[in-house]
């Protein structure tokens, strides 16, 4: 660092007390005497003295935006002036003003007398005054304008916030002894405190954080201190005062240097802003600015760059990994040296020797190896690995890292430049270049220097080749010369050079710098150009080191221009090495396709490698292995090398040079230049045009334009082709031209027409197909995949052998779709029985789980049916069918008329709850959806009597006993039947009765034992067997059979109540046909048709016999062996002869023409006018005018579900 005086002025008789820069640096205001005196910074020109006070002017401020400064003076007054040097406000204190500072935030001023501080700001009209216990002498706020630290005589530092509050309060040790006289903020904005440097005349600097405490210990002085002043930046610190000149410092408070030298105290100093210029006012009027210039130390070996930092640190940055370490030495770093491992800095009173940790290219942690603790002066400072080398003037000394001096040199002329060159530890030669020309080797072990060679100019900048034969040097004209080291011959020469360097991994390079140019030499080729600031320091690979002003920066220049100049001259191995040093990879596109149509396989092979080229890699392998075959024609070699590149035409030119037509032609198809192709092989070859055709229509596909392929193929005749590109893109018109135009012969391509008609979901079109091609089955199978089930069902009947295709999906896809009923009679059509079965048996669990009996009535009776059908189809399982043909018959039977009881039970306990809105609306819908549900009492009774019969073993699933006695009670209650009703409500005392029965049965319980223990005689008598005349009781534990005859009751399958008909069987030897035109005889007299039943009173047993006019009424069956009481356990049968069918009426006869192998069943009507119907499907027997009526409601048979219109 120096000092460089830019102006000085002096004011006579007068002390300058303070000064203050306008934040632009333009303007300069001084403290001096009476007046406020404003300078050009520029040349020190006064431009106006300002007068206002009456006093000496003691302090000044300018304002953070440069609007106003203010000016305080020994007459107790402050005035603030405006940019354009006018007063515009004055106000005073009761004392001297000491201080004045402005907020850089606020603009708010702080103004400091001897017993008070004010603070006032535009907006306000008045000045908030604050009391001190002590002269305040200094007052700075911080960065941010929240805290004022004021500096006090009594050696008090106080803290105030913006309204003048105290915060801290900081005590030096001297106290009153110790005065405060200078403080300052650092303007710093990378640091994270705000740092306060105080300066006090106890002559020592310290530094404080906002909160008071101390930063590291106390700086001693040699001078009591009267200004302190920070640099814009914080980096240093400036301070003057009784040792009559200033000093820099570092932030830290480690002093650099001086200033200027002065012949009064320096009662201030101010930096300019964002300068390095420094003004000081002298307490004998002197005004004097300098400007400080600050040198660069540093030091460069390869990669590693070492320069100095705020003047007391070093940093060495690693230029290719940008990496950086700091090492602080807290003195001024004077020089700087680096070698390898070793780094050499300079202090003013030692040398310190640092090694690296580790021999890691990387590594950049530097300990301390030596330290030689003597002062040195010296011009240069170079190290070894076991020696420092210092430069004075003509002279060079070599010292130990223990500070022997081992050897000395003594040159000619002065040292202009040296360089350590390399060389074995202890070893190293070093490259030296004087004044007078002279350029000189000198060994650290060897006292005699070599002279290389002299010039008659000074030299400026040396540098050897790697490989020791060539010489650079800049000399003082900015000349350039390289020559040959060996035979001292000038190689070549170039102008307008300041540094220069030898790439240090390439032989014949090397780069120099001036004009603000960077130029690259090759060898003997013209210099490559290019733009640069700053000169160039060291050249390493592809990597340029350069310097700009303070910062060494690694520019990665690309070595193309040299290696295209060595292309151009078909340099190849040459080109290569100059690639290597760092080219980009279109260079080396250049360098391996030169080098590969130059046919050296070897570079292009690893330029190649080194762009990772596989395909032209493995071209050159497949030449090679070629050559190795024996195959040397360069001229199909390079046919393959242009076939490659792209240069086609010129390729198959070559090819058919070389004889080889066939590879230009799969080149030119493989590339689809079809057109090219054509050319080349002539119109003559037709087998190679239908080939060419074929290949041109891949391409098509290939390339996204399928329509133009599919044309293609069809033309080469590649149907299948055409049709797969067709298809897959949906062009239907194309596609059934194709199928029409097809022969029906061709059926692989009418098949795949089809497919795609299909995928396509054109069911037409693929029908059409299929039809031509008199595929049946695919036809069956399309009509059912599409679902076409009208078209499936006519086919199956011009060929019933395809019933089986079409019938079973029909079915599982109605089954999908919820219609069971319509899936069970497509599965019985397409004589899939076991399959119908499980249908039906899956829609009757459904029916009883969601409690629809008369569903499940329904198919339990289609389930009777296909076993019924089953066991006619199947011998095997006929015995087993037939058991659950009885079953099932039993069963829906069962479901069929416990569906009246459940409706009623449920209408009742929605009605017995307590009424609701939503069970009403329930109720009320439930008697609108079926309107005929509701039964006569005795219907309801016959029905619970009926059931209740037939429950005497395993209750079927979904019936309630509960239900079924309950209904009973109550109907039986309500007909008269009160001894059946009593006997219900005991029976529903011993099982589990549903809450919403549970009051209604104990009520009911009570109430009917008011009643006469009897049943009405009319409901009894309804009750008497047909066959024997007795009155069966209202419940049989037998079930539905006479209590003495043991006749089974028929019932009428609407009211329940019992029929008149009586069972009766043939008589072995007759058949059901010859029954049958018995019966259909006409009746032989007419007193039959008068017949009627005579009532025989025989004792106490009646008997009923019908007077059908034959000559013995024993004879009659139906009335035969009725005279005397059976009331056995074995039911005898009626069995009739031919002469009583004979003698029976046609309409008194109903038969149960059971398909087989089931038998017929004959009943006979014991009451001719009462009117009875059998339904000719389920064959179950109704009162007529009931049968009509339900025919009426329901369109059908209420029990099998017949419609009325079907044939039977």
């Amino acid at each position: 660092m120096r000092a460089v005086l830019a102006w000085k002025e002096t004011i006579r008789d007068q002390c300058v007390y303070d000064l203050a820069f306008k934040p632009d640096g333009s303007q300069l205001i001084i403290a001096a005497g009476l007046r406020v005196l404003v300078y050009d910074v520029a040349d020190g020109a006064i431009i106006q003295p300002l007068k206002g006070h009456k006093d000496i002017v003691y302090c000044v401020a300018y304002a953070k935006d440069g609007k106003r400064f203010a000016s305080g003076s020994a007459d107790k007054s402050i005035i603030i002036w405006t940019s354009k040097l006018e007063g515009i406000l004055k106000y005073t204190h009761n004392d001297s003003i000491q201080c004045v500072a402005y907020n850089p935030v606020t603009h708010q001023l702080a103004s400091c007398s001897t017993g008070d501080f004010g603070l006032w700001s535009p907006e306000q009209k008045s000045v908030n005054k604050h009391k001190v216990s002590s002269k305040i002498t200094c007052c700075g706020w911080t960065n941010d304008g929240q805290y004022l630290a004021l500096g006090m005589m009594n050696g008090v530092v106080s803290i105030r916030n913006k309204n003048g509050e105290e915060k801290v309060k900081i005590e030096r040790p001297g106290g009153s002894s110790s005065p405060i006289w200078s403080i300052a903020w650092n303007p710093s904005k990378d640091e994270h405190n705000d740092i306060l440097a105080v300066a006090d005349w106890g002559q020592k600097l310290s530094f404080y954080q906002l909160s008071g405490k101390q930063i590291g210990k106390d700086r001693t002085l040699t001078y009591d201190p009267c200004c302190v002043s920070y640099f814009s930046k914080g980096e240093y610190i400036v301070m003057g005062g009784s040792d009559k000149q200033a000093s820099l410092y570092t932030k830290d408070g480690v002093r650099l240097g001086t200033i200027g030298d002065q012949n009064a105290w320096v009662w201030t100093c101010r930096v300019k802003p964002d300068s390095n210029f420094v003004v000081l006012g002298c307490q004998d009027g002197t005004i004097a600015c300098y400007q400080l210039i600050f040198s660069t130390v540093h030091g460069l070996y390869k990669d590693r760059y070492a320069y100095r930092d705020s003047m007391t640190d070093v940093i060495v940055q690693h230029l290719i990994t940008e990496q950086k370490v700091r090492i602080k030495c807290r003195e001024l770093v004077k020089k700087i040296a680096i070698y390898r491992n070793r780094l050499a800095i300079q202090l003013p009173e030692k040398i310190l020797i640092y090694e690296l940790y580790s021999d890691d290219s990387s590594d950049m942690h530097y300990r301390i190896k030596e330290k030689i603790c003597r002062k040195f002066e010296c011009n240069l400072l170079v190290v070894c690995s076991q020696h420092i080398i210092l430069c004075q003037e003509k002279r060079l000394q070599c010292l130990s890292f223990t500070s022997v001096r081992e050897k000395e040199w003594v040159m000619e002329s002065l040292i202009r430049y040296i360089k350590v060159i390399g060389g074995p530890p202890g070893r190293e030669g070093l490259l030296v270049g004087l004044k007078n020309g002279a350029i000189l080797k000198i060994f650290v072990d060897n006292l005699f220097p070599i002279t290389l060679m002299k010039l008659s100019t000074s030299v400026r900048c040396l540098d050897m080749s790697a490989s020791r034969n060539k010489l650079a040097v800049v000399d003082e004209h900015n000349t350039l010369l390289v020559y040959d080291i060996n035979s001292e011959e000038l190689l070549f020469q170039e102008p307008n050079a300041n540094s220069v360097a030898w790439n240090t991994q390439c032989e014949d390079m090397l780069c120099f710098s001036g004009n603000g140019y960077l130029n690259i030499k090759a060898s003997n080729f013209p210099v490559h150009q290019q733009k640069m600031q700053g000169f160039m320091v060291g050249y390493n690979g592809s990597k340029i080191f350069c310097l700009h002003v303070y910062s060494m920066s690694a520019v990665e220049v690309p070595q193309s221009a040299p290696m295209y100049q060595y292309l151009e001259k078909k340099m190849f191995k040459e080109a290569y090495q100059i690639a290597c040093l760092g080219v980009t990879d279109s260079d080396w596109r250049d360098l391996a396709t030169e080098a590969l149509e130059g046919l050296d396989f070897d570079t292009a092979k690893k330029a190649f490698i080194r762009i990772r080229d596989l395909r032209y890699l493995e071209l050159i392998n497949s030449i090679e292995e070629r050559k190795k075959r024996g195959e040397n024609d360069n001229e199909l070699f390079l046919a393959d090398v242009y076939a490659y590149q792209g240069k086609f035409h010129e390729a198959a030119k070559l090819y058919k040079r070389t004889g080889h037509e066939s590879r230009a032609l799969s080149m030119y198809t493989d590339l689809r230049m079809f057109e090219y192709a054509k050319e080349f092989i002539g119109a003559t070859d037709p087998k190679n045009s239908r080939i060419l055709m074929t290949k041109q229509a891949d391409w098509a596909k290939s390339s996204k334009e399928p329509r133009a392929a599919a044309e293609m193929y069809l033309s080469a005749g590649e149907h299948l082709k055409a049709i797969d590109i067709i298809g897959e893109h949906g062009w239907e018109d194309m596609l059934i031209d194709i199928a029409r135009k097809l022969d029906k012969a061709e059926r692989e391509p009418l098949a795949k027409c089809a497919f795609y008609f299909e995928r396509l979901k054109h069911h037409g079109y693929a029908s059409e197909t299929y039809s031509k091609m008199g595929d049946l089955q695919a036809l069956v199978q399309l009509h059912v995949e599409t679902q076409h089930w009208e078209e499936a069902f006519s086919l199956v009947e011009k060929h019933p052998q395809f019933k089986n295709h079409v019938y079973v999906p029909y079915a599982q896809w109605l089954a999908e779709n919820d219609r069971f009923e319509e899936a069970q009679k497509a599965f019985h059509k397409a004589g899939r029985q076991n399959e119908a079965v499980k249908v039906l048996e899956q829609l009757t669990q459904n029916a009883v789980v969601e409690n629809r009996f008369n569903d499940a009535g329904y198919y339990y009776w289609m389930l009777s049916m296909q076993c019924l059908d089953i066991a006619r189809e199947s011998e095997d399982q006929r015995d087993e069918m037939l058991k659950k043909f009885e079953r099932f018959q039993h069963l829906a039977e069962l479901y069929h008329v416990y569906r009246s009881i459940q409706r009623y039970t449920t209408a009742v306990g929605l009605t017995r709850r307590r009424p609701g809105s939503a069970r009403l609306c329930q109720f009320k819908k439930r008697l609108r959806d079926e309107p005929f549900s509701s039964h006569m009492p005795e219907t309801l009774f016959n029905i619970c009597r009926f059931l209740l019969n037939n429950l005497t073993k395993d209750i079927p699933p979904g019936i309630s006993k509960v239900n079924t006695l309950y209904a009973l009670a109550k109907q039986s209650r309500r007909l008269g039947a009160y001894k059946l009703a009593r006997y219900s409500y005991e029976k529903l005392q011993e099982l589990h009765i549903p809450s919403r029965f549970q009051e209604s049965i104990e009520l009911g319980s009570l109430t009917i034992r008011s009643k006469p223990f009897h049943d009405s005689e009319d409901l009894i008598e309804g009750m008497m067997c047909y066959r024997c005349s007795t009155n069966n009781p209202l419940l049989n534990n037998q079930g539905s059979v006479c209590i003495n005859c043991r006749q089974p009751f028929i019932y009428s399958a609407s009211s329940y109540e019992v029929l008149p008909l009586v069972q009766f069987y043939l008589e072995e030897g007759i058949s059901d046909e010859d029954a049958v035109s018995l019966i259909d005889l006409e009746v032989p007299h007419t007193d039959q048709r008068d017949a009627r039943w005579q009532d025989m009173d025989n004792g106490e047993l009646q008997a009923l016999r019908m007077d059908d006019g034959l000559d013995d009424p024993e004879e009659d069956p139906f009335t035969a062996k009725m005279s005397f009481e059976q009331g056995g356990s074995t039911f005898v049968p009626v069995k009739v002869s031919r002469s009583v069918l004979r003698s029976m009426s046609r309409r008194d006869v109903l038969i149960k023409r059971w398909p087989r192998p089931l038998k017929w069943e004959y009943f006979r009507s014991l009451l001719p006018d009462v009117s009875i119907t059998m339904c000719p499907t389920c064959f179950k027997m109704f009162h007529s005018e009931d049968y009509e009526l339900l025919v009426l409601q329901h369109n059908c048979c209420p029990y099998c579900r017949r419609p009325i219109d079907e044939p039977n």
